[in-house]
Parts: C-alpha cells; sequence; structure tokens
C-alpha cells in the first residue's frame, strides 16, 4: 500500500453511512455480468433487518473500510443468540462481505469483527453467512462463475476466498447448487411412481393456497419442527414470527404451482417444498432502479422468466422413504415444464445433508456450483 493511504473503519449509525454500505457492490461489480443488482430500496431495507430476523436473533454491527475517503470494503457482523443457545455455541457470524482486492483492507476489516466478537464472549466466527431469517448471501463461490446468478444466491469476487484463507480462515463446509432442465429424463420416470406411492401410504400433494397463507404456513411449521435434524449445527427450526416473516416474503413472488404441501389423507402435514421463479432474469434488466422505467422492465420480462430456484423440502421422518419427496418434485417437475420454465436450481444443500443430496443425484441433479463457509477461532 501506498504510505500516503489512509485505511479506517466506520460503523454504520447514519443515514449517509448506510447508503455508502448498500450503494458500494453497485460499484465494485459494475460491468461483471455475473453479478444481478437488487433494487436499491429493498436492499436498503434488507441490510437493516425488514424481511429477515437479523436484529431479532441478536446485536450486530455494519462496517464499511474505506481508503483515502472512498468506500473500499464493507461488512456485517452478529451473533445469533437464539442459536447459540439452543446449540450450546459462542459463535458469531459475518455477512455481507464486499472488499475490492487488497488484503490489507480484509484483514482490517476481519480483525474489527474479531475484536467486536471477542468483547462479547465468542470463541469462533463464522461466514459468511445469511443473515439469519435469510437464505442467501452463504459461502462464497468457488467454481463456476459462469452460469447466471439465480434469485437470492451467492455471487463474489473470485478473489475473495484467498482473503479468508490467507487471514486465517479455514474451510467449515461447502454447499451445493444443483441443475436439471426440462429434458431430465430421470425425474419422467415418477410420472408412474409418484401416484402408485400416493395410493399405497395414503397421501396427497397440492399446491399451496396463497389465499390462506397464514393456515398454509402452520402446517409448513408443523413439518419442519418434526423434520429438521436435531443435530444440524447451523440450524433451527424457525418460531412463530419467522414463520410471519417468510409468509410475507412468498406471497408477492410466489407461484403456486411451484409450492406443494403434502397432506395424510386425514390432513396430517407431512412434507412440504419451497420453489420460485428466477426473478434476477428481470433485475438484470432493471439496474437495481424501480423507477422511472424498471416497473415496466418488471412487468414485460416477469413473464418470459425460464429458470425456477428450488430452496427446501422437508419430510417427516416416518414418511421419508414412502415416496413423498418423489410427488413433491414430479408435480413441481411437471407444473414447471406445463409452465415454459426449462431449468431448475435447487440450493443450497450443505455438504453434510447426505440424505438430500442422494434425492437429488437420484432425480437426475448435478452439481455444478459450489460455495464454501469458513470459520475461525478467535
Amino acid at each position: 500500500m501506498n504510505p500516503s493511504e489512509t485505511i479506517t473503519i466506520q460503523t454504520v449509525d447514519n443515514k449517509r453511512q448506510l447508503n455508502r454500505f448498500v450503494r458500494f457492490p453497485y460499484s465494485l461489480y459494475e460491468g461483471d455480468p455475473g453479478w444481478v443488482p437488487p433494487l436499491v430500496g429493498d436492499n436498503m431495507k434488507y441490510v437493516q433487518g425488514e424481511g429477515n430476523y437479523l436484529n431479532q436473533s441478536g446485536p450486530n454491527q455494519k462496517i464499511i473500510a474505506t481508503r483515502n475517503g472512498e468506500v473500499c470494503g464493507r461488512l456485517l457482523v452478529g451473533i445469533n443468540e437464539h442459536l447459540n443457545h439452543h446449540k450450546n455455541l459462542k459463535d458469531g457470524y459475518i455477512s455481507l462481505f464486499e472488499c475490492v482486492n487488497d488484503q490489507q483492507i480484509a484483514d482490517i476489516m476481519l480483525d474489527y469483527a474479531g475484536e467486536w466478537l471477542l468483547q462479547r464472549g465468542m470463541e469462533y466466527v463464522k461466514g459468511p453467512l445469511s443473515i439469519p431469517g435469510g437464505d442467501d448471501n452463504r459461502g462464497f463461490l468457488i467454481d463456476n462463475f459462469k452460469d447466471s446468478t439465480l434469485i437470492m444466491n451467492t455471487y463474489n469476487k473470485p478473489y475473495y476466498p484467498d482473503l479468508f484463507v490467507k487471514y486465517g480462515f479455514q474451510k467449515y463446509c461447502d454447499v451445493y447448487a444443483y441443475k436439471s432442465d426440462s429434458s431430465n429424463e430421470n425425474i419422467k420416470r415418477y410420472e408412474k411412481i409418484a401416484p402408485y406411492a400416493m395410493e399405497r401410504y395414503g397421501f396427497r400433494v397440492d399446491p399451496i393456497d396463497l389465499k390462506n397463507i397464514q393456515r398454509e404456513m402452520k402446517d409448513v411449521k408443523k413439518i419442519i419442527d418434526r423434520a429438521m435434524p436435531s443435530h444440524w449445527e447451523d440450524f433451527l427450526p424457525p418460531n412463530d414470527e419467522e414463520i410471519d416473516i417468510i409468509a410475507k416474503q412468498l406471497v408477492p413472488y410466489a407461484d403456486p404451482d411451484l409450492i406443494y404441501i403434502a397432506r395424510t389423507v386425514d390432513g396430517e402435514p407431512i412434507g412440504f417444498n419451497i420453489a420460485l421463479p428466477d426473478y434476477n432474469e428481470v433485475l438484470v434488466k432493471m439496474k437495481g432502479h424501480l423507477l422511472p422505467f424498471g416497473i415496466i422492465k418488471y412487468l414485460y420480462y416477469k413473464n418470459k422468466i425460464r429458470k425456477i430456484r428450488f430452496f427446501v423440502l422437508f419430510v417427516v421422518p416416518e414418511f421419508q422413504k414412502k415416496g413423498v419427496s418423489s410427488a413433491i418434485y414430479w408435480n413441481t417437475f411437471r407444473a414447471a415444464v406445463n409452465k415454459g420454465y426449462d431449468f431448475v436450481e435447487g440450493s443450497t444443500i450443505w455438504d453434510y445433508n447426505e440424505p438430500m443430496k442422494r434425492d437429488i443425484e437420484k432425480y437426475g441433479g448435478e452439481i455444478y456450483k459450489t460455495y464454501r463457509l469458513y470459520k475461525k477461532r478467535l
């Protein structure tokens, strides 16, 4: 670094600093075809905790790094106290990391985050993680910077993993994105298997009823409470408030033909999935702004979306080997093809989630992107 250059860390405590925090990626990724700019207004709300569980989960701090007055890096450091309490952890997390290609700047920001966590009694830091209650910004992409980035998934500069490793982080785990398309012959064979399983084991698969979303989300919560493995260190079943947040996020963007809830003949919920159209195909046209012409572009391009992202699928333990996941996959695939979607990404699947990996690979899914999470002892 030039001796005349001065790097400073500033906490984001006012509107001006918040604006600089939010807008930094727009300049950092300018001209990078892999990055899809979110709407500035929505992003402003998101980083403040609207539509996620950031502020309810525990303390957090946003910072920016400046060099001679210009923003050159940012991150959010926080503590998920709910997760730590239930899993008996002393972990902090890093999210929303962005940085120019300069190890010293990354080190100074990461030093700040480590000291902030040490002062609050933490022993480890993990990252980059999603903001609590979110399903994005998880890990650094370490391969395949060529294929497009789907809705709420991660894209980063290729040098980011090196910045973390050189600082002293080690691999914590990998999470995967799988791909499939409308020509997938493996899943087509479930056209007969799925109806047979539903009849034999006494269940049905219904598209989500968005007009009765509160009722539907109560059933979703019942399924997650029973289906989420207790040994998953990084996850807790959502509480009622988090379920309400998910519902509010879902309704404006959901295609009910892509989301299903499986129930027994007696109406007991036993499985569900969430898949969404890839609205990044629209956002990339809007350049981060709704006005003056963004709304016109949105209305025009939203009906031309051809990709979907399959976020999650849960089945309660006693039905996990009775064709419920097959029936959900088949119904989603059939509806997607009928509506003109021709590509599906299943993501992000943690490397320790062996049942889900086996399911997806059995249906013909192939890993095409890998995201890496890191961990460091403080």
